[in-house]
């Protein structure tokens, strides 16, 4: 049993019983119950091990219903998110996942895209642009990501960026129908056999091209690469365009002295945030923009709320859109900054808050905006 491995922590935890991952737990926060808690998760790890309890479906609905958004981790010298990867792990391997993750998977492994999207319309959102194919001997190949390629919000995220890169000068191409799944949210689901499976064909992808350097525009696509892949094999240079931009505007390759009049409250994407520690290099970005008034909203950094969408919920939907879901708090946190603008550095969570901002009716008072958006609306003197 593959949660054995942590047993110590399990019952280190269960005799301890502090709580102090449950207050700021967004599946405790929208559910109510202890079992959604990483505490609970973790009485109900140590009650597996004890006999006491059998891994059923419904207990997997307990396992699948979380972000993975690392909060309980940053507040717990134990690290909580591995465990409940590795009990992912457990009910991959029963058979147990919850049927939206079945076919999650499924779509994943047949598509190489969790909505059955054909592959040969991966790069249909570069139309109407100069970025082209990446060649031998670019700089950079810009990795989009499923979220960027296929989702519509997504599209205008990648073509903000990519748009910004070309103007900026940058030797970049992207890999269009030839680029795969990236596999992060695989493998936070579990399923390590599919991520090695990902993981081993966009290195071989990579070797072929000759590719030295990655600038991602998903943080999910980033943690991925930077932190998983070199255990398959590959050692590149991994960028979230957050700090490829920062350098950018930096060396004075874009003009942003048109600036923007407007007040920006930014978010944290958890895996940027707490998975990356990277905090700094979005919000140097939006102070360098003459105008911006950057907000910080209550909850920010290392203990920013997740919008919700981590762990393959943006595609499986576990938590529903209730009054208490982790995107509708989160933007009900930004409006309280009396923002204009909830600046995000990740497609995942743009479409994350920009759907709770309908659903809270707040439309002609806030709007969504990833930095890349920010920063071109910057150089074109748009507000």
């Amino acid at each position: 049993m593959l949660i054995r491995g942590f047993k110590q922590d399990i019952y280190t935890c269960n005799r301890c019983r502090c709580g102090f991952c449950r207050e700021e737990c967004p599946s405790y926060k929208t559910f109510g119950l202890e079992s959604y808690s990483g505490r609970g998760r973790m009485s109900i790890a140590w009650a597996v091990l004890e006999g006491k309890l059998d891994l059923t479906s419904e207990l997997a609905k307990r396992i699948y219903a979380c972000t993975m958004c690392r909060h309980c981790s940053a507040r717990c010298s134990m690290d909580i998110t591995a465990i409940i990867k590795a009990f992912r792990e457990e009910l991959v391997e029963g058979g147990l996942v919850p049927p939206e993750v079945k076919d999650f998977l499924e779509n994943t492994y047949k598509y190489g895209n969790p909505w059955k999207k054909p592959r040969e319309k991966r790069g249909e959102w570069t139309e109407g642009t100069e970025i082209r194919r990446y060649e031998s001997g670019d700089e950079f190949l810009y990795y989009v990501g499923c979220v960027g390629s296929y989702d519509t919000r997504g599209n205008r995220v990648a073509k903000a960026l990519g748009e910004i890169l070309l103007e900026s000068g940058l030797s970049f191409g992207v890999l269009g129908s030839d680029e795969n799944c990236d596999g992060n949210e695989v493998n936070m689901l579990g399923e390590k056999g599919l991520f090695q499976l990902l993981a081993e064909k966009n290195i071989q992808k990579f070797k072929k091209l000759g590719v030295k350097k990655i600038v991602t525009l998903s943080p999910h696509a980033y943690n991925a690469m930077k932190n998983e892949y070199p255990q398959h094999g590959v050692n590149l240079e991994v960028m979230h365009y957050t700090k490829l931009l920062r350098e950018i505007i930096k060396s004075g390759k874009l003009d942003i002295s048109k600036g923007l009049n407007a007040r920006v409250a930014y978010h944290d994407p958890c895996f940027l945030g707490r998975y990356n520690e990277e905090y700094e290099a979005p919000r140097e970005i939006l102070r360098d923009i003459p105008g911006i008034e950057l907000v910080e909203m209550e909850r920010n950094r290392e203990n920013s709320f997740c919008c919700g969408g981590g762990g393959g919920n943006f595609y499986t939907d576990l938590f529903g859109g209730g009054q208490d879901s982790p995107s509708r708090v989160r933007v009900r946190e930004a409006y309280d900054t009396d923002a204009e603008i909830l600046a995000v550095a990740c497609p995942t969570c743009m479409t994350m808050l920009d759907d709770a901002v309908k659903v809270e009716g707040l439309e002609e008072k806030l709007t969504v905006r990833d930095i890349s958006e920010i920063v071109k609306a910057t150089i074109e003197g748009r507000s």
